[in-house]
């Protein structure tokens, strides 16, 4: 299992400490660096920034809504990122959530699973440096772009649900989670997302996890910040469901805390249910443990 750092999105300490930051986790050696696409910097950007300061490290976006951007537009911006990083760019993409598409953006969010169905028929064709065209019901493409270096851009799905995991399996490189517990991914997400790759003649899926994760003396401490900080995440209907399957009450109890044999036992049932990459995302309880946590996880490498 592969292990990565969630970097944040930006509003910690603006462009130069997100870089540097990108910088360090690079040079621990970690295998990729994810940044969210929220409501501070775009992450395609930063990550193009960062392909120009980094050298060896795989940067991903977890994740970028589809909603707003035509999926021509998304195809350059990835390929526009994989060129300047010298092919290291992965895309990760997700449907949001109403309150974010709809109430927010005034957009529809009806039918999201056919909405993603035509975004991939679009999208992945240019991903791949090929001609697009697609008739469909919301995307009408005939068209191709020419981006110089840039190399085939690898597709990440943020996949939850059946329909979701289908479409994950069959038509990109695996799916990228947050907030899904291990119970879950070995019985629900693993399970259908193989079947459904098999199904389309493609390799085993990539498998990214994403959870908060801290070395401390004080776990009741890093689940309380959980619990204040990540609320909005048990409220979700789609991370809600996940939350149900697992048994969680919150996003609080699946935070990974505690001493280093805690964080072991932890990170190898990640393994063992099928997780391909681990997306640490650092509690921020305070400095020392934060300091403490990538210490750790750089030894996992």
């Amino acid at each position: 299992m592969k292990i990565g750092v969630m970097t944040g999105t930006g509003s910690e300490g603006g462009m130069d400490a997100m870089l540097s930051r990108l910088r360090e986790v690079e040079a621990r050696g970690f295998h990729s660096a994810w940044m969210a696409n929220i409501f501070g910097f775009d992450a395609i950007c930063v990550l193009a920034l960062a392909g120009r300061e980094t050298q060896r490290i795989e940067l991903g976006t977890a994740v970028v809504p589809s909603y707003p951007r035509h999926p021509v537009a998304i195809a350059q911006q990835a390929l526009s990122a994989g060129a300047a990083s010298g092919g290291r760019f992965t895309l990760g993409i997700g449907l949001s959530h109403k309150v974010v598409i709809e109430d927010m953006l005034g957009l529809s969010y009806a039918r999201p699973a056919a909405h993603m169905r035509e975004y991939i028929a679009v999208l992945a064709p240019l991903l791949n440096g090929e001609p697009s065209r697609f008739e469909g019901e919301q995307y009408r493409v005939a068209a191709q772009l020419q981006t110089p270096g840039a190399a085939k851009v690898p597709l990440l799905i943020a996949a939850m649900g059946e329909h979701m995991l289908k479409l994950a399996g069959a038509h990109s490189a695996g799916t990228i989670l947050w907030m899904t517990g291990p119970a879950t991914i070995e019985s629900h997400i693993a399970p259908r997302l193989r079947e459904a790759a098999r199904g389309a003649g493609r390799p085993e899926p990539r498998i990214v996890a994403g959870l908060p994760i801290v070395l401390t003396n004080n776990p009741g401490a890093a689940r309380e910040w959980a619990a204040r900080h990540l609320a909005m995440y048990g409220r979700l209907p789609s991370y809600r469901a996940m939350l149900d399957r697992e048994g969680a009450g919150g996003p609080e109890d699946l935070v990974i805390a505690g001493g280093e044999s805690e964080l072991n036992a932890a990170l190898d049932r990640l393994r063992e249910v099928g997780v391909t990459d681990f997306n640490a995302s650092i509690v921020p309880v305070d400095a020392e443990a934060e300091a403490r946590t990538l210490d750790y996880l750089q030894s996992q490498l």
